[in-house]
């Protein structure tokens, strides 16, 4: 089986977005679609999280001042926000061959669009290039059981180099997606 989904996990705050915003930006060339969270701050304290598209777009993910009936920890998550964000950003469109997703954890597992969509795109025929939640279920554990893709762990020890290794990973089964087939 050809591996076409590449998938970084670790622990929370290890550099998971840091290090899928420098293969993103690696891979510019060929012209990825995708996005990434990044932390709100108010006064230095994080009071939730924003997605922000890889070209520009930005949308509220969670936040703990927001009212919605989805919960993790102290976050809402606006989940219709998410939804019409994801829409935004066209990932299933088939001129995309390389689709970057930060992240596949809890909060985004709450929209059942974002776990159909990530489902159709690791069995399609882009490459994947996604962070997911070191702990979690149901879809979080199937995804990381697919035997079309790599898992890495990211740690301090390799944070420094594993963007290097992951990107000689990808750019072999990118150069063998045929260019026709996204046209």
């Amino acid at each position: 089986m050809i591996v076409s989904n590449f998938l970084v996990t670790g622990v929370p705050g290890i550099g998971k977005t840091t290090l899928i915003r420098r293969i993103s930006q690696d891979l510019v060339c060929y012209d990825p679609a995708g996005f990434y969270t990044q932390e709100l701050r108010e006064d230095g304290v994080r009071v939730g999280f924003e997605l922000v598209g890889l070209t520009g777009e930005k949308g509220l993910l969670s936040h703990a001042d927001l009212r919605s009936p989805h919960r993790v920890g102290k976050y809402y998550v606006d989940v219709k926000g998410f939804e019409v964000f994801l829409d935004s950003l066209r990932l299933g469109d088939r001129e995309r061959r390389l689709v970057v997703i930060d992240e596949i954890g809890r909060m985004e597992c709450l929209s059942s669009k974002f776990t159909s969509l990530v489902h159709d795109l690791l069995a399609g025929e882009k490459v994947v290039v996604a962070t997911v939640a070191l702990k979690g279920a149901d879809f979080i554990d199937e995804v990381k059981r697919r035997p079309d893709m790599l898992l890495f762990e990211i740690t301090q020890g390799n944070r420094d180099f594993l963007g290097g290794r992951i990107i000689r990973e990808i750019k072999p089964v990118l150069r063998d997606v045929r260019r026709d087939d996204y046209a």
